[in-house]
């Protein structure tokens, strides 16, 4: 199994900036200004920046060639491959004919009007819309926000799950309640990436995940845990509980049809339930007690549930 890619530099909500695109994007200091802001790169460069719009400015260029008025070095990406420009009273993106498409909360698009909160994908890298009196305010949220969610699936990332797990293992304890762990993991996803592509895999992963937040209830977290693997934490429920839960989500994933760019595309899931006991005293005992039985799972075909 995949143990993900490399965690980002701690540092890198201290780089943030606003960026300057030649002359069609300009560095405000009132904040006042849409924008595009970084919250998902295959690389991890760049997360975070701000990309002010101009009216003004005239259209905003996405691309991989140097003369963009983004420029994002990825091959997923065209040289010319996507235009953001005012008209209308609103900013409206355009797809330029590119090699990958562009994507507006994982709709493909020819040319739409962007809204306050939209996700456009261009290529890996995704960008999140920020606007109206208060953007100010909105990009820092949403920096925040990248600090504890993952942001090409959208569940919490690591850092948030082993906060998070540490505390329910210590209200677990104090309080004589069960806890349970599911560590999820998609099955041959190599087979997938090397078949269909790596946007195929990363869209695969979005909607594995959108369709497991819509299984689970609110004091349930579901975490990104690297790569293709996820954990799902459950307070006050047994194996007794956790396990029927575990069951219906791989039947609900084999159920689902996954496809991109026309083509369907086979996922499974395996997962392994573990119970705290007393044996665990770290967060990482826990994690690697719901990981053997994962192995298990793996072991046994794949597609199933070990507890």
């Amino acid at each position: 199994m995949s143990k993900g890619p490399p965690e980002q530099s701690p540092n890198w909500q201290n780089q943030t900036q606003v960026i300057q695109g030649g002359s069609r994007i300009r560095a405000q200091s009132d904040g006042g200004n849409d924008c595009l802001v970084t919250i998902y790169a295959k690389n991890g460069e760049g997360l975070g920046k701000r990309h002010l719009l101009e009216p003004v400015a005239g259209a905003v260029t996405i691309g991989r060639g140097g003369d963009s008025s983004i420029v994002l070095e990825s091959d997923a990406i065209s040289r010319r491959h996507a235009r953001v420009q005012f008209k209308d009273g609103g900013w409206w993106v355009s797809d330029l004919g590119s090699t990958n498409g562009t994507y507006v909360n994982d709709e493909p698009v020819t040319e739409r009007r962007l809204r306050r909160g939209d996700q456009l994908k261009v290529g890996d890298t995704i960008f999140k819309y920020l606007a109206g009196s208060d953007v100010e305010t909105a990009y820092h949220e949403e920096i925040y926000r990248m600090t504890i969610v993952d942001g090409l699936t959208q569940a919490h990332n690591k850092r948030f799950l082993l906060d998070h797990l540490e505390k329910e293992m210590s209200r677990a304890r104090r309080y004589g309640r069960p806890l349970t762990l599911m560590m999820l993991d998609l099955d041959h996803f190599k087979k997938v990436n090397d078949t269909y592509g790596h946007l195929a895999g990363d869209h695969v992963l979005r909607e594995l995940a959108s369709l497991v937040r819509g299984r689970i209830r609110r004091d349930e977290v579901f975490a990104r845990y690297g790569g293709e693997e996820f954990a799902l934490l459950l307070p006050e429920a047994d194996l007794t509980k956790a396990t029927p839960l575990a069951k219906d989500i791989v039947a609900l994933v084999d159920a689902h049809v996954f496809s991109f760019d026309r083509a369907r595309i086979p996922v499974t899931v395996s997962i392994g339930v573990a119970e705290l006991d007393a044996s665990m005293s770290a967060p990482e005992a826990f994690i690697e007690a719901a990981d053997r039985r994962l192995y298990e799972a793996k072991r046994s075909g794949r597609n199933c549930v070990r507890a």
